[in-house]
């Protein structure tokens, strides 16, 4: 078989039967929901390096597939939810909890979260609790867990004493259009303290479950208790 009957046969039998599926699979990831693997630890405790979670993309709006073209919208972004969005300085893929809204000012001062003139409440959480029991023991001994309350909604954030952060942070304005971003783990995250406010088109989706999890310093070992869990 001549090359020319070779590209013709792989065309035939293979390319043009898989082309539809694929791009049918790929518009649906684009447009409608998707999976996104986590290697960093910025969300601890909620989410653990090697998870790997749901993307909600109709949880606000739909899209045109493989543009920011927005067809509809529902609903906008609220404070507490965990999206994945778009760093606006290098344009790498994170995923975020929303802090601060349209017009909200943002400030922190010594780790404490103060929201338009109102500190956030926060209540001590133990070792045992999920996501904080699933850390090394090192990580583990080496953090303050709590539960941060963010008007009705709550959540579980730990921070690094021993670290040096950036604990104490504007107060900022955030702009019409845009949203504040903090990782969980408040003292090992790059986020809106760094790189500025997300403007709304770039927030893809909304991060809703952990799908499947491994844990990455024992060869992949599956967290089964991490399977299938909804996040906070």
């Amino acid at each position: 078989m001549n090359a020319k009957s070779l590209v013709r046969s792989l065309w035939r039998d293979w390319v043009r039967p898989l082309a539809l599926p694929l791009l049918l699979i790929a518009s649906a990831k684009s447009a409608l929901a998707d999976i996104n693997y986590v290697p960093s630890g910025s969300m601890q405790p909620t989410i653990l390096c090697g998870d790997v979670v749901f993307i909600n993309k109709l949880a606000y709006d739909f899209r045109v597939p493989f543009t920011t073209l927005r067809l509809a919208r529902w609903a906008d972004p609220a404070r507490g939810d965990v999206v994945v969005c778009f760093a606006p300085d290098d344009g790498t893929r994170l995923v975020k909890r929303i802090i601060g809204l349209p017009g909200d000012t943002i400030e922190l001062r010594r780790d404490q979260l103060i929201i338009n003139g109102q500190s956030a409440t926060h209540a001590p959480l133990p070792v045992t609790f999920p996501g904080a029991r699933d850390l090394e023991r090192a990580e583990q001994a080496a953090a303050v867990f709590a539960r941060e309350n963010l008007g009705a909604r709550s959540h579980a954030v730990m921070a690094l004493p021993a670290r040096p952060a950036l604990r104490d942070f504007g107060p900022v304005r955030v702009p019409a259009g845009h949203y504040f971003m903090m990782g969980d783990n408040r003292d090992n995250s790059r986020d809106s303290r760094f790189f500025g406010t997300i403007p709304r088109a770039e927030i893809i989706g909304e991060a809703k479950a952990v799908v499947v999890s491994a844990d990455l310093n024992h060869w992949l070992r599956p967290r089964l208790n991490r399977f299938l869990t909804r996040l906070e």
